[in-house]
C-alpha cells in the first residue's frame, strides 16, 4: 500500500458575502511543502499537494483575512521550517502550532518560541496515525508550561469519552480541534458533544468552531455544523477560535470552498461583538500578534 494521496482544494475560491473585521484571524490553517523546498515526512500517513505560502497569501487576500496560526500538520513530521519561515515573513501577522517529539531540546523549544509558535499540537485520529505515546505527551505538556505555550489536540469524537478525565488534569491551556469532529448526524445530545460542553467550562479549554466540512452530514454549505457551534459559543465564547483548515488535508468526500466556509461565520454568529470577539481578540489573547 502506497501513501494516501489527499485531494487538492478548491481553486476557485469565491468572495466571500461577508466581510471580517480588520485583523480577523484563520486560527487554525496549514503551510504544505513546496515539497521540494520543505520535504515531507517519510513517515507521514498521507501525502498532500503542495499548497504553499504564496498561495495562502492569495487565499487571505480573497476571504478579508489578515492574521493567521499556521498548525504545522503531521506530513511535515517534526521539522517546522515550513512554518517558521512562513511566519518569518509575515510582519508579525502570523503565530505558529509545532509537531514535536520527546527528543527536542530546551534550546530548540526557546528557538521555536522566539520564531513565534505558541503551542504544540497532538493528533488523536485514528486514520491519522492514531493515539501519541503518552508518556511522551504528559513530558512536553510540562516541559511547555514555563514558555507559556498550549496544547491543541486534534481527536475524533469517541476520543472525548476516552480522554474526559485526562482533560480535567492538564495543566496548561488547551485547544480542540474542530468541535471534537462529533458528528452532525448524532445531534445535540449526543454524548461526546454533552462533554465536549462540559470541558469547554473549564478556564483552560479553548475550542475552535471551524471543520464544518468535517462534521457535517449534510454536505455544502455545511449549515447542520451550525447549531453545533452556537452551543460551544454559549459556554465560553471568550474561549472560542476559528479557521478554515485551508487547504482541508484528508477530505474524503465534500472539498469545501472556503468563501462558504467564512459566510458561515454570520450564520455561527449574527451578534457583532461576538464576531470581533472570535475572529480577532480571543486569537490575539492567545497568540500575541505583534502588530
Amino acid at each position: 500500500m502506497g501513501i494516501p494521496v489527499c485531494m487538492a482544494p478548491d481553486p476557485d475560491t469565491k468572495t466571500p458575502a461577508y466581510k471580517p473585521p480588520p485583523n480577523a484571524t484563520d486560527a487554525h490553517c496549514h503551510i504544505f511543502g513546496p515539497g521540494e523546498v520543505y520535504p515531507y515526512a517519510e513517515n507521514r500517513s498521507y501525502t498532500p499537494p503542495d499548497a504553499p505560502l504564496s498561495r495562502f497569501k492569495e487565499l487571505q487576500a480573497t476571504l478579508g483575512l489578515e492574521r493567521a496560526v499556521l498548525v504545522n500538520a503531521s506530513c511535515h513530521g517534526s521539522d517546522n521550517t515550513v512554518i517558521l519561515d512562513a511566519i518569518a515573513q509575515s510582519q508579525g501577522q502570523y503565530r505558529g502550532v509545532a509537531n514535536v517529539d520527546g527528543a527536542i531540546t530546551d534550546a530548540e523549544l526557546e528557538r521555536l518560541h522566539e520564531g513565534g509558535i505558541r503551542g504544540i499540537r497532538f493528533n488523536f485520529v485514528k486514520h491519522l496515525g492514531g493515539m501519541p505515546d503518552m508518556a511522551e505527551f504528559h513530558t512536553l505538556v510540562h516541559r511547555i508550561n514555563p514558555l507559556g505555550w498550549h496544547v491543541v489536540l486534534h481527536f475524533d469524537a469517541a476520543d472525548l469519552l476516552e480522554f474526559e478525565d485526562m482533560l480535567r488534569a492538564l495543566p496548561v491551556q488547551f485547544v480542540i480541534d474542530h468541535m471534537g469532529r462529533v458528528p452532525t448526524k448524532d445531534g445535540l445530545e449526543q454524548r461526546p458533544f454533552k462533554i465536549l460542553l462540559d470541558t469547554a467550562r473549564m478556564e483552560n479549554c479553548w475550542v475552535k468552531i471551524c471543520g464544518a466540512e468535517r462534521i457535517s452530514s449534510m454536505g455544502p454549505p455545511f449549515t447542520d455544523a451550525v447549531p453545533f457551534g452556537q452551543a460551544i459559543l454559549e459556554v465560553c465564547e471568550d474561549r472560542i477560535l476559528w479557521g478554515t483548515d485551508w487547504p482541508h488535508p484528508n477530505i474524503k468526500k465534500h472539498m469545501p470552498n472556503d468563501g462558504d466556509l467564512v459566510d458561515l461565520i454570520p450564520l455561527l454568529m449574527p451578534d457583532v461583538s461576538t464576531q470581533q470577539k472570535v475572529l480577532v481578540d480571543n486569537p490575539d489573547r492567545l497568540y500575541g500578534f505583534e502588530s
